[in-house]
């Protein structure tokens, strides 16, 4: 009788003990519960208090790609978190809240204090003038001229010098990081506690908010004194009377000149200058202005030494492109359809590749994607960066890579071949200073430039040779003849990429041929970097590279490769 007391007296001791446990973990579940409601409940009333949404979300940090050797391809999945992915099966409007709340806490992290922003802004010192805050959402665009980014070191001066030399009066600055410029203010001003975010590069200036602009006035030159980037001379046309006269704007001036025509039509935001003395008219790009109806100069040279008050019938003009992109340019999307077929655009580093992916762009409207993922490049407006490579969203996609297994994972290729004395220099400075800096001349007498040559000048003639033998379509494109005719080799390009672009699109991409993102002629050695050694292996290759290009059946390489030729 004692044992099974005994038993029941243990077994009702355990039971006391599981009650007291499962009490305990209830009450850890309600805390939590308690806890996660009242987090919801402050999310949903921070959010409820935000501007209105917009679509742009602030981009990850970008990893550090590697260096002197072979770049190497960012696992673009692991450094985004899984978001890139898992955004894409979550519905869109939640799709939508994420983006805005990413971007308000990418531009609030770091610990300052409303006072601090606006003591600092009244002790900043800028270039222009400051106009305020003013809306800029969908509904409200304050200004629409032409935009860029740069999320890491986006100050005011940046901005205002890129619309200057741009052609706009007004730049305005959006989320600390995205310039915007336009000749016109376009929305209604804003609380200026809107404009609560400071610019990324620099902690004294204000630089917008979410959907709102910190709007500058440039300072203003002395006319005939501004300089301008991208203008480009289109020339000669023919056009009639009724045609000219259609054009939206026009000037007479008894000393026109082509500088003073050029900054009338740059103030009016349109794209095209057609001048002849005394007229100026300004217009947008149409199929009047196609290359098909381009004239011999020698036409307007002689028909421009007589001056008429009237345009007259059957008159010659010469036509430039302004720095005003035309708005129809401006919009890039991803393809409507997913494409079974990958195209790439392949190069050895340094020999163009982002100035002929910013032209594909601009002449198909369609983003270029990438084999690696450079934050540089997305923080610029390269927005395929982020895209995975295999997605089929994207019109081509950037590659440097030459073995054979890379190489046929493409259905497609436009091989990109560029000079390769240019080449090795252009990497050498992006290596040492960015992508539109310059490597300085103690850069050039270091040992790491012969180390440099000696890896990289194979991988030139590699690539090439590699391309030529395993690719299966191939365009084969050379920088130094898409400089020389920008237009015909752009038609081969689209042609190549099965698109259809219009005439308006091509004479886009030729008004801005240059964009933010093209490393100008700034300054080089004083001196010859490239010994006798080092041309001597760099013919080597050129001649093994041309006579592969003619064995294929296509054109070999441009005479002025090699300076022994």
């Amino acid at each position: 009788m004692g044992v099974p007391l005994y038993k029941l007296h243990c077994l009702l001791k355990r039971a006391q003990m599981l009650l007291l446990c499962l009490g305990i973990a209830y009450l850890m579940a309600g805390s939590i519960l308690l806890l996660q409601r009242s987090s919801v409940r402050v999310a949903q009333t921070n959010l409820a208090s935000l501007p209105p949404l917009l679509s742009l979300a602030a981009p990850p940090t970008a990893p550090r790609t590697a260096g002197l050797g072979m770049r190497a391809r960012s696992r673009w999945v692991a450094v985004s978190g899984g978001g890139a992915g898992a955004a894409r099966q979550r519905p869109s409007s939640q799709i939508f809240g994420f983006q805005h709340l990413h971007r308000h806490w990418f531009h609030t992290a770091l610990p300052e204090s409303t006072e601090e922003r606006f003591s600092a802004r009244r002790s900043s010192r800028h270039k222009g003038t400051y106009m305020g805050c003013f809306l800029h959402n969908a509904s409200d665009r304050a200004l629409g001229g032409t935009m860029l980014y740069d999320m890491r070191k986006m100050t005011s001066a940046l901005c205002q010098d890129t619309c200057s030399e741009s052609g706009y009066q007004f730049a305005g600055l959006e989320y600390g990081a995205e310039c915007h410029c336009g000749n016109h203010i376009s929305s209604p001003p804003a609380p200026e506690e809107d404009c609560n975010l400071v610019c990324r590069g620099e902690r004294g200036s204000p630089c917008g908010g979410v959907g709102r602009l910190s709007i500058y006035k440039v300072e203003q030159q002395l006319p005939g004194q501004r300089k301008f980037r991208n203008i480009h001379y289109h020339g000669c046309f023919e056009f009639k009377s009724s045609s000219i006269c259609s054009f939206p704007i026009h000037s007479v001036q008894p000393n026109l000149t082509t500088q003073s025509c050029m900054e009338i039509c740059t103030d009016k935001e349109l794209p095209l200058a057609v001048f002849k003395k005394p007229h100026c008219f300004c217009t947008r790009t149409s199929p009047l202005f196609s290359l098909t109806r381009q004239l011999d100069n020698l036409r307007c040279a002689l028909n421009h030494s007589s001056s008429s008050t009237a345009p007259a019938e059957g008159g010659y003009y010469h036509v430039y492109h302004t720095p005003v992109l035309d708005s129809r340019c401006k919009e890039r999307m991803f393809l409507p359809h997913r494409s079974s077929s990958l195209v790439a655009l392949s190069s050895f580093p340094g020999a163009g590749n982002t100035w002929v992916r910013h032209l594909i762009e601009l002449v198909t409207g369609y983003y270029t994607g990438s084999f690696y993922f450079d934050g540089t490049l997305f923080n610029r407006g390269f927005k395929g960066e982020k895209d995975y490579w295999r997605s089929g969203r994207s019109i081509c996609v950037k590659t440097h890579e030459s073995g054979q297994r890379e190489i046929e994972m493409f259905d497609s290729a436009i091989l990109l071949i560029r000079n390769p004395y240019r080449s090795l220099m252009a990497e050498f400075n992006r290596k040492c200073a960015g992508h539109l800096g310059h490597a300085s001349d103690a850069q050039w007498s270091s040992k790491e430039w012969p180390a440099f040559v000696s890896s990289y000048a194979p991988w030139w003639a590699s690539h090439a040779l590699s391309w030529l033998k395993f690719g299966r379509r191939l365009l084969v494109v050379h920088y130094e003849e898409l400089q020389k005719a920008l237009l015909p080799q752009l038609r081969l390009i689209t042609a190549f990429l099965n698109v259809s672009v219009t005439e308006e699109r091509l004479l886009c991409a030729q008004c801005n041929q240059d964009g933010h993102f093209k490393r100008s002629g700034g300054p080089q050695p004083t001196f010859d970097p490239f010994t006798p050694d080092m041309k001597q292996m760099i013919d080597s290759f050129i001649h093994t590279v041309d006579q592969a290009l003619r064995s294929r059946n296509f054109s070999g390489l441009p005479e002025d490769y090699s300076p022994t030729r």
